[in-house]
């Protein structure tokens, strides 16, 4: 089972209500400010407070700074921030990818090139803080899967260095594409570019996922509305099948998912490179890659490489392409796909607990195969054949699986 985070983002969500409704799942402020302190970010200074927004309990995450100047800063000094910070190399790629994402909206919005955008809110030590504050937070609790439910992103106009701009302003319209999003009945600004950046940079979107309900927090946004309450809801546990409503999809089951194919095809790129972009493909939340064989012009042996994608990755995903790969472009399309549920499940055996990857359809096993990694573990430190780990594995589970089915047709 993996340890799964559902937002319910019923009233949007900002870069302040992401971390305070973290926190109020029981993340420890000292633990926070501890990692934080890894960045070499000066001038401001933490705290959370227990406040009420229409009758519910939520925690708000404050960020206090100190007076005096503070700099715009672009795309590229956040990056050298971050990546010369004591940050987790995890928590340094995510805060990064957040901000790329972010950038590249922006770039998109106002025309500029991507290396000319400088953050104005966005660039801001508060939203620098909540963004990284988030992925130290996620690493911190263990997050694995993360699910977000449609966003309210409001209406009206908002006042932004820019001037006057509609709701959703253009940075933040342009990191939804794919995303599912209405804009509610009340006039405002309930989505800022910070938490759409977050939740589309990390999350997908729909239904709350079956799951063992571990804890349930609130972060409260600064505004109060009469008849709403200004939080966003942040639920944890453990993923699991179990509890599911009879016929509703399961998590991974969907009757027709939607995904983006993206494609190139190329001849002169040196092979030890393909590992590195496959890394950063899964890196931006690709959803597969592969390469496959294929005889190009002039009779040249050649490779192409496909990536499939959530639609709101797409823009990230083909931007790395072209500046890691030799291609001079890509194809992308739509294209509808089925899954099966999955889940990690362990099983005791004679060489140890070993993890077994299970595809469902309802509480029927259609297959399921050996955790490879962990097989390759215990075969090499026991010194013996990975062949008769993985057999041994596959009886256990086979064993226990038989068991549970006669268990289930007793109680039935």
């Amino acid at each position: 089972m993996a340890r799964a985070l559902y937002f319910d983002c019923f009233a949007g969500a900002s870069g302040d209500m992401i971390v305070g409704a973290l926190l109020d799942l029981g993340l420890e402020l000292p633990a926070l400010e501890a990692k934080l302190a890894g960045l070499k970010l000066d001038g401001y200074a933490l705290s959370a407070e227990k406040v009420t927004r229409s009758g519910i309990a939520a925690t708000k995450f404050v960020v206090k700074i100190a007076p005096g100047p503070h700099p715009h800063r672009g795309l590229q000094s956040i990056k050298t921030l971050i990546e010369e910070s004591a940050l987790d190399a995890k928590v340094k790629a995510d805060s990064i990818r957040v901000f790329e994402a972010l950038g590249r909206a922006e770039a998109k919005a106002h025309g500029q090139p991507l290396e000319d955008v400088h953050f104005h809110e966005v660039g801001a030590v508060d939203s620098i803080v909540d963004i990284v504050g988030t992925c130290i937070a996620l690493h911190l609790l263990g997050v694995e899967q993360m699910v977000a439910s449609p966003l309210r992103v409001g209406s009206g106009t908002v006042e932004t260095e820019h001037g006057l701009l509609p709701i959703p302003a253009p940075g933040t319209a342009g990191l939804l594409g794919g995303v599912p999003v209405y804009a509610g009945e009340i006039q405002g600004e309930f989505l800022t570019p910070t938490g759409a950046a977050l939740l589309t940079s990390f999350c997908s979107f729909g239904v709350m996922p079956p799951m063992k309900i571990e804890r349930t927090g609130y972060g409260a946004g600064s505004r109060e509305y009469p008849g709403l309450p200004n939080v966003l809801r942040a639920i944890i546990g453990e993923s699991t099948e179990s509890g599911a409503a009879p016929g509703t999809p399961q998590w991974g089951e969907n009757a027709a998912t939607l995904v983006t194919v993206i494609e190139t095809n190329i001849d002169d790129l040196n092979p030890q490179t393909y590992g590195y972009v496959f890394q950063r493909a899964f890196d931006l939340g690709a959803l597969d890659v592969f390469v496959t064989s294929v005889q190009m012009k002039k009779d040249r042996p050649g490779s192409m490489l496909t990536v499939l994608s959530q639609p709101n990755k797409m823009d990230a995903l083909i931007t790395m392409l072209m500046e890691e790969t030799t291609t001079l472009g890509v194809r992308y399309y739509e294209a509808n796909r089925q899954v099966l549920a999955r889940t990690i499940e362990t099983v005791d055996t004679k060489y140890g607990p070993l993890r077994i990857k299970v595809a469902r359809r309802g509480e029927t096993v259609l297959h399921f195969q050996p955790e490879y990694d962990d097989c390759a573990r215990a075969a090499k430190a026991l010194r013996i054949p990975l062949i008769e780990v993985e057999s041994e594995a596959a009886a256990r589970y086979r064993a226990l699986a038989d068991q549970q089915t006669r268990i289930l047709g007793k109680a039935k």
